[in-house]
């Protein structure tokens, strides 16, 4: 069996485990065993990925795999990955199974809920490691819309608002991805009997430049949308806040993540040409997300807002990187992904673990936890000092890479607009030190704290291995840099061929 089957397989056969539970103990046990072989099994292709580069396999996809699914259109179940789908795998794995850990006390529906978190995740899987854009688009969906139920149901606040507005939001950009992936499709080939969907074979093709012209905002917006592109990010503030706290750390840690991805490897890589002319467009709408969620982070008081807004300003660093189009950057807006992915997974973590004792998020209520908690304080230090930038975390590596990439165009409009967006770094730690000193630090300002109990087993679990990830990319990134690299040479190689007259 080819092992990126496995990737769905295993989470569907965990979701039959569970249907077979009773209560919350044995939902929970299923999951937990589950989430820790897909675990296990994203650290196994990340060595034998590694291995198959290490003996020369020059392949652009590895492992891969073809069934025949729909053969009036040319539809195919295929697989495969390089080494940027393989580092995402390695992100979902660890999000996903710290989530679990996270969840662990969930009495509301434990069997439903840790049912529609894993199908959610198998969707997020299959969407990582598939070649063909309509199987891609399948999984896509799958990972979208179990949001619904999870904030609908298990949330907290205005969580039926939140849910709907999340929903439409998406619904509204998976119907322009959709246009964006017929399009691409009906122009694969000149050949009516030889359209496809796959991947590679529209990259080897050439899409007329008028209707790259036409279908690459539709594509990247469509994307984009998920990724939180300004003006269309006002979905994901209010979803962080009213998912409960596994969700929020999927939602931010690997959901957003589909959007960057896709708008890497479907729009520009397939649309070079109309990436090239219209690039300076969406570089200005994500140099504002990148400011504008910083700005919005420093304004908020409740705990969950401020790491979504951060969310904004972090995945507006992703696309913004993305558009660069030059290795250096690209190569750090996909270190950026798993650093954020890991870093604000964490910081959800944390959150809910605050709030259960505390019963409040606003930070104005708090003060001087790290005397009563301070395996969860020296954490929440370690996650904020990780998410501003301080060298020895993934946070570190991912923004230096991309701004030394961004900064390599020598035009005045790249150089202005790089500048603008590194200004969210001193941002960023306005807002993160003012946060952990009015959350951990100065009196404690209510006699009810005096007696919180620090992390359980399980929620050392959850944010330890967080940690460990993302102090391992901070202090030895070289292993994941390079991985990248190797499959960005041929990506950049056709970016770079593309003779167009600058418009900035």
């Amino acid at each position: 069996m080819n092992i990126l089957n496995l990737f769905v397989i295993i989470p569907m056969l965990t979701v039959g485990g569970i249907l077979l539970t009773k209560d919350l103990k044995q939902s929970r046990l299923v999951s937990a065993i589950g989430m820790g072989f897909q675990l296990i099994l994203s650290f196994v292709l990340v060595y034998l990925y590694l291995k198959e580069r290490q003996a020369g396999n020059t392949a652009a996809m590895l492992f891969t795999y073809d069934a025949l699914w729909f053969p009036s259109l040319n539809i195919h179940y295929a697989l495969g990955v390089d080494g940027i789908s393989v580092a995402m795998i390695a992100l979902t794995g660890i999000v996903v199974f710290a989530g679990i850990f996270a969840s662990w006390k969930m009495e509301l529906l434990p069997r439903e809920f840790f049912i529609s978190l894993i199908i959610l995740a198998s969707g997020v899987f299959g969407f990582f490691i598939s070649l063909d854009l309509f199987t891609m688009f399948l999984f896509y969906e799958l990972a979208v819309i179990p949001m619904y139920l999870l904030i609908g149901i298990w949330g907290s606040g205005p969580k039926e608002y939140s849910a709907m507005k999340l929903t439409l939001m998406l619904m509204a950009g998976s119907a322009m991805l959709l246009v964006g992936l017929l399009g691409i499709y009906f122009f694969s080939s000149p050949d009516p009997h030889a359209l496809t969907f796959n991947l590679i074979e529209i990259s080897k093709a050439h899409i007329p430049i008028g209707m790259q012209r036409f279908l690459f905002p539709f594509t990247f917006i469509g994307f984009g949308i998920l990724g939180a592109l300004f003006p269309f990010h006002t979905w994901s503030p209010d979803g962080h806040a009213s998912a409960p706290t596994a969700v929020s750390m999927l939602h931010a840690g690997v959901l957003m993540k589909l959007g960057g991805y896709g708008a890497f490897r479907v729009a520009i890589f397939l649309m070079p040409e109309a990436a090239h002319e219209q690039a300076w467009i969406f570089l200005i709408l994500t140099a504002i997300s990148v400011v504008y969620g910083a700005f919005s982070a420093i304004v908020q008081t409740d705990l969950k807002y401020i790491n979504a807004y951060s969310s904004v300003s972090h995945c507006g660093l992703v696309l913004f990187a993305v558009l660069m189009m030059n290795q250096t950057a690209m190569n750090g807006a996909i270190v950026q992904m798993i650093s954020h992915g890991l870093m604000t997974a964490l910081f959800f973590a944390l959150i809910g673990m605050i709030y259960g004792r505390t019963h409040t998020r606003l930070i104005n209520e708090m003060g001087g936890l790290m005397k009563v908690i301070p395996f969860l304080g020296v954490v929440y230090v370690i996650a904020g000092l990780a998410s501003l930038g301080l060298p020895g975390f993934s946070g570190f590596v991912a923004e230096m890479i991309i701004f030394v990439g961004s900064f390599q165009h020598t035009d005045l409009f790249h150089r202005v607009i790089t500048i603008v967006a590194a200004s969210s770094i001193v941002i960023t730690a306005v807002y993160i030190l003012r946060v952990v000193g009015t959350l951990l630090l100065g009196p404690i300002k209510n006699d009810h704290f005096l007696h919180l109990e620090d992390a359980k087993w399980y929620e050392r679990i959850s944010t330890i291995t967080l940690v460990i990830a993302i102090t391992a990319i901070g202090t030895a990134p070289y292993w994941l840099t390079d991985m990248i690299n190797y499959s960005l040479v041929p990506i950049v190689q056709k970016l770079s061929s593309i003779q167009l007259t600058s418009l900035y």
